[in-house]
């Protein structure tokens, strides 16, 4: 019993009072790896057993208790050396790994999918109109509306999500009176280098400033005239390809090509059309080429001016081809100093088109400009002067044997970013009508859901 007494005493004494030992595990095993820590570990429990192996029940320890008492002072003594050691030992192992440099813990490679789950942008836009027309109306544009009455100029699905690191997938669902359209849907990259994009499916191209736009970011009801005449009813638009690049240069520049599908009368009237030949060769598409430059002219004064070209064959056969040129300029005063959010922006868009047509060529032109002028955020007004050129052997538009100027004035309503009231009036005066066309249109606009932000 008394040597059992002593080894009782003695143990708590060394593995829980001694700071030494204490502060030299919290450093080696803080430091060393996983594998050491447990040899020293091993290590101290020999030391610390070996006494008890010695260790006998009470009865033999009873028995031979004149032994036990003459040899308690050598096992107290032989036990103190070997902690003493133990202690020794821990603070030179700590010692030493102070200096080395713990080593650099390599993160676990992830794997690069599909980002975690998050929700789907969505948005819905509806756009309406009630209108009035003094005669029969000319309106080029399919969101336009066209005659005296009630209309559903679209009601747009905006979807859009990062597919993961490398592609985004945008798509824009138009429904109407007539049914459901896919006007866009595309997957664009979105970590190339270089500064390059590439985007690839269905979408509006972008000739011109306004062309790859959606009507609820239009300062007007309709669309310019000229825009429905040279490019179609919705616009330049097909399945194809585009590729992007945004140079390095002081100011903004970027470079765009793009091949689409040829036909359509809808989205490409001045080349394939309704008359789809099909495609026996790389020439048989529509390429559209521009340069895109904005300049910051002061704190308060920006610039973007752009120039396109569209290239391609034409419904009229034998390798006839059309050509389309088109330049553009956005000019917006801002000051920075005035709370209400005023702005007034001028815009300017000409085209001219060159048409292969057999044993002839025909050129025709046209343009708008428009000047906007947002008071604060909830109001604004503008106006509109657009024309188009026209001769007596249009094929494409055989009524359009002359000139058409039409002039628009608006007055908008805000009163918030999601929704919106307008009132416009314009004069529509085709030359070869007997009288000029006066319309007038009252539209309402409402958003729900995600929807970005819209381009300069």
């Amino acid at each position: 019993m008394p040597m059992y007494k002593s080894y009782h005493i003695e143990r708590p004494r060394v593995t829980t009072q001694s700071p030494s030992v204490r502060g030299g595990f919290q450093r080696f095993f803080g430091r060393r790896s996983p594998a050491l820590a447990l040899r020293v570990l091993a290590a101290l429990g020999l030391v610390l057993v070996a006494p008890s192996a010695s260790a006998q029940t009470a009865d033999e320890a009873a028995a031979q208790a004149p032994k036990a008492a003459a040899g308690q002072t050598e096992s107290n003594q032989e036990l103190t050396e070997r902690v003493k050691a133990l202690e020794e030992m821990v603070e030179l192992m700590g010692s030493v790994q102070a200096d080395v440099p713990a080593a650099p813990i390599k993160p676990a490679k992830s794997k690069q999918g599909r980002p975690k789950a998050t929700n789907l942008d969505i948005a819905l836009i509806l756009d309406a109109a009630a209108a009035w027309f003094s005669s029969e109306g000319l309106q080029t544009g399919a969101h336009d509306p066209p005659d005296t009455g009630f209309h559903l100029q679209q009601l747009e699905m905006s979807l859009g999500e990062n597919v993961d690191h490398l592609f985004e997938l945008r798509a824009n669902l138009v429904f109407s009176a007539f049914g459901v359209e896919v006007e866009e849907a595309y997957g664009r990259t979105l970590a190339l280098p270089g500064g390059l994009q590439l985007r690839a499916g269905q979408f509006l191209t972008r000739m011109g400033r306004l062309n790859a736009t959606h009507p609820h970011t239009w300062s007007f009801v309709d669309q310019p005239i000229v825009n429905g005449t040279l490019l179609g009813s919705e616009g330049s638009r097909g399945a194809g390809v585009e590729v992007s690049w945004l140079s390095p240069l002081p100011w903004y520049a970027e470079l765009i090509a793009s091949a689409t599908e040829a036909g359509g009368e809808c989205c490409a009237k001045s080349f394939l059309g309704a008359n789809d030949l099909g495609v026996n060769s790389i020439g048989d598409f529509v390429y559209t080429v521009g340069l895109r430059q904005f300049f910051d002219l002061s704190s308060d004064v920006g610039l973007a001016w752009g120039m396109t070209t569209q290239q391609g064959p034409n419904s009229s056969g034998n390798g006839n081809r059309t050509e389309i040129y088109l330049t553009d300029l956005y000019l917006r005063w801002r000051p920075t100093s005035n709370t209400a959010r005023m702005a007034l922006s001028w815009t300017l868009e000409g085209m001219m088109r060159r048409r292969q047509l057999p044993g002839d060529l025909r050129v025709d032109a046209g343009g708008y400009t428009q000047l906007v002028w947002n008071l604060n955020k909830t109001w604004e007004m503008g106006a509109r002067y657009g024309f188009v050129t026209g001769s007596p052997d249009d094929d494409l538009v055989p009524e359009a044997t002359d000139d058409r100027h039409r002039v628009s004035g608006q007055v908008t309503y805000r009163p918030s970013h999601f929704s919106r009231l307008r009132l416009q009036g314009s004069v529509d005066n085709p030359l070869y009508r007997p009288e000029p066309i006066y319309v007038g249109m009252l539209a309402v606009e409402f958003l729900v859901g995600a929807h970005g932000a819209h381009k300069y």
